[in-house]
């Protein structure tokens, strides 16, 4: 059991990587869309590039949505209106008729003669109203051609009206005018008519509840196919546009094999090709890692940040498809190589990108075009965004991005459509959208840093700010130190410009390099000023460790005011695992007969494993022994530098730093050229 936890406990970095790897894959097949794959890929107007496509079952063709849509509208458009018939209301009118008429026989106004006259005159009217239908206010607008049918529902009968024969107010009064024009006694006229205008009520009105349940039924009734194709029945040649009914019935075609594949019985045969897919991209992924990065693959916090952006990105794209698929490219995919690249470096970044949009592929609908499309965009990004601590520098980028978006989709769009009239111009608003979006990447950046650990170049920025408590700690306490520190960075910062190392990480790598040095400043030779040297009272051995202990204890200075660990590495490893030779020489001379330890001479490394920590050796030791020059020339620098870098290289320091020959050149030549504009001797100014 004890031979099991050894086992496991020193083989837990790579346990966790399998963990890792299998809960992101199952995250991921999650997210997977649950149908088929069609095993044939079209779009409108290109040529069908496959054989002849006979139909291999029975199928409805499937009408487009667009289709489904015009067909709602019409139905909203051309169905009839309904409008209720009132029965009771005209009842109601005729009994408060006759009992308005009986007070008015008993006034002695009007003789009953004339009442009785004018009250068959009204009972006419009223009945000549209601035979037609007197429509209430509200409803009178309601049809804007007058001679269109509606339906008028009495009762359990529907009737067929033209609309402009129901009665409006106008053509009540109307009637009743005509109807009392012959009647002579003005007095009885003036009081029948009041009497009518106040009695008759509407008793036609809009029916909207039943209008829209008759709408909604026929709705239902909408056949979603509009013909049918037998198995066996040719479908495209190969070479033919798909384009118009070809169109069509391969869409139905394909939807209709989705489903047949996405049954219970093949769900467990879908899962496991999704699986092995996901699966071996993400292995890819590691192996890469393995490959060509080791100091990342080996570190189990950045892997899980590099596993967890790739995540993070596929399932904030799904959650987008499934909500609404107008919005499929507001989601900002070039933030992973952006951040990747601000943690890392570009390569990583575009290869963690190109994985992560092939993934997307089974996800989205058009996948050539979306992966296509941000690839591109991606491309674009690694190219473009640099210096992210220069806020211009991703202005810049975020616009240059955003214009290939929109070039790229413009094209597409021109090779479906066949010219430019039908652009969804929305989608250049999407872009735009995406490109702001993509300015998130800085406060992603600045959380990631918390979480996970990690340094950008905007923290480098903030660090190698010469004012920050540690530098001016190392400033007031180790001047020549600090001198020493500031010329460094400045060679360093030249070299890795060209060479194309990382400048900025280099640049603040050197200026903490040597922060060891606070804790005893006066046994290093920058900070004796008075000319008095304390290593004489000690033994070359002492001196040496003294010396030698300046990288731990900058690793704990750094430690204690909480440095990354990307500039911990540029302490650790400045001085690898050289000797002091100086103390080393001079204990031989004192001890000629004793064969010495050269571990206790030796710097405790670990030797560089960057092109950046190996450019920070080079430059401090060049610009240290530079300084033993009595008379600096052109030659005794040269000399002096391909001397102390032979030796570097001898000892094979820069064995595990990844830097070419052909680097270590072009280094030695910015040191030679730098140095030699510090010595320069000036004009002589006379006295």
């Amino acid at each position: 059991m004890s031979n099991l936890f050894n086992k496991l406990y020193q083989n837990n970095t790579t346990i966790y990587k399998v963990i890792l790897f299998l809960i992101t894959t199952i995250s991921i097949v999650y997210l997977f869309p649950k149908g088929g794959q069609f095993k044939y890929d079209f779009n409108n107007g290109q040529l069908w590039k496959y054989d002849n496509l006979y139909a291999p079952f029975d199928f409805a063709i499937q009408k487009t949505e667009e289709e489904i849509i015009s067909e709602k509208k019409e139905i909203d458009v051309n169905s009839k209106l309904y409008f209720l018939y009132e029965f009771d209301i005209e009842k109601s009118v005729n009994e408060v008729y006759k009992k308005r008429v009986s007070l008015l026989q008993q006034s002695d106004s009007l003789n009953l003669d004339q009442i009785s006259r004018l009250s068959i005159v009204g009972q006419t009217v009223i009945n000549s109203i209601y035979n037609k239908g007197f429509l209430e206010a509200g409803s009178q607008d309601r049809v804007a051609n007058k001679n269109e049918i509606v339906a008028v529902r009495k009762g359990n009968e529907v009737e067929d009206f033209i609309f402009k024969n129901l009665l409006t107010t106008k053509n009540v009064l109307e009637i009743i005018r005509i109807n009392f024009e012959k009647e002579d006694t003005l007095y009885g006229k003036k009081i029948m008519l009041d009497l009518l205008s106040e009695v008759i009520k509407p008793n036609v009105f809009f029916d909207n509840d039943y209008t829209v349940k008759v709408i909604d039924n026929e709705i239902k009734n909408i056949s979603y196919t509009k013909g049918r194709v037998e198995a066996g029945k040719l479908i495209i040649l190969k070479g033919d546009f798909v384009e118009g009914k070809k169109l069509a019935i391969l869409n139905s075609l394909k939807s209709e094999s989705e489903s047949q594949v996405w049954t219970e019985q093949h769900y467990n045969w879908i899962i496991l090709g999704y699986t092995i897919l996901v699966a071996l991209a993400l292995l890819m992924l590691l192996l890469f890692l393995k490959k060509y990065r080791v100091e990342i693959y080996e570190n189990n916090n950045k892997v899980t940040f590099i596993f967890f952006n790739v995540f993070a990105i596929i399932f904030i794209q799904t959650l987008v498809v499934n909500f609404n698929l107008d919005y499929l490219y507001v989601v900002p995919l070039s933030i992973l190589p952006i951040v990747l690249k601000a943690f890392f470096d570009a390569r990583l970044g575009l290869f963690t990108h190109v994985l992560t949009v092939l993934l997307l592929g089974y996800i989205v609908p058009d996948s050539f075009e979306f992966i296509y499309l941000h690839i591109i965009a991606g491309i674009v990004t690694i190219l473009s965004v640099s210096e992210l601590y220069k806020r211009a520098s991703l202005f810049i980028s975020v616009a240059q991005i955003t214009l290939i978006y929109m070039i790229t989709y413009f094209a597409f769009s021109i090779i479906k459509e066949g010219n430019a009239s039908q652009i969804n111009w929305t989608y250049f608003m999407l872009f735009a959208a995406n490109g702001l979006l993509s300015f998130l990447s800085i406060i992603l950046i600045y959380i990631y840093e918390k979480i996970f650990d990690l340094v950008s170049d905007v923290t480098l920025l903030e660090l190698s700010n010469t004012n920050t408590k540690l530098l001016r700690e190392l400033n007031e306490k180790a001047p020549g130190t600090f001198q020493h520190s500031m010329q460094v960075a400045n060679l360093a910062e030249a070299a890795a410009n060209e060479i194309g190392a990382n400048s900025m990480l280099v640049r603040t790598g050197a200026l903490y390099h040597d922060i060891g040095k606070i804790l005893n400043p006066l046994y290093f030779t920058e900070n004796q000023s008075t000319g008095v040297n304390p290593h004489n009272d000690l033994s070359p051995r002492d001196s040496s460790r003294i010396i030698t202990d300046h990288v731990i204890k900058g690793i704990e200075l750094a430690k204690k005011y909480k440095l990354p660990d990307r500039i911990i590495d540029f302490i650790r490893t400045h001085h690898g695992t050289n000797l002091t030779y100086y103390f080393y020489m001079k204990e031989k001379e004192l001890n000629p007969d004793t064969e010495l330890d050269i571990k206790g001479f030796q710097y405790q490394g670990p030797i560089p494993f960057s092109k950046e920590t190996a450019i920070l050796m080079m430059c401090d030791s060049a610009e240290a022994a530079s300084k033993s020059l009595t008379k600096p020339t052109a030659l005794s620098v040269s000399n002096l530098i391909d001397k102390i870098i032979a030796k570097q290289m001898a000892d094979n320091q820069f064995l595990n730093s990844n830097i070419t020959f052909r680097e270590i050149e072009i280094i030695k030549k910015v040191i030679k050229k730098k140095l030699m504009n510090i010595y320069h001797l000036r004009v002589e100014y006379p006295e």
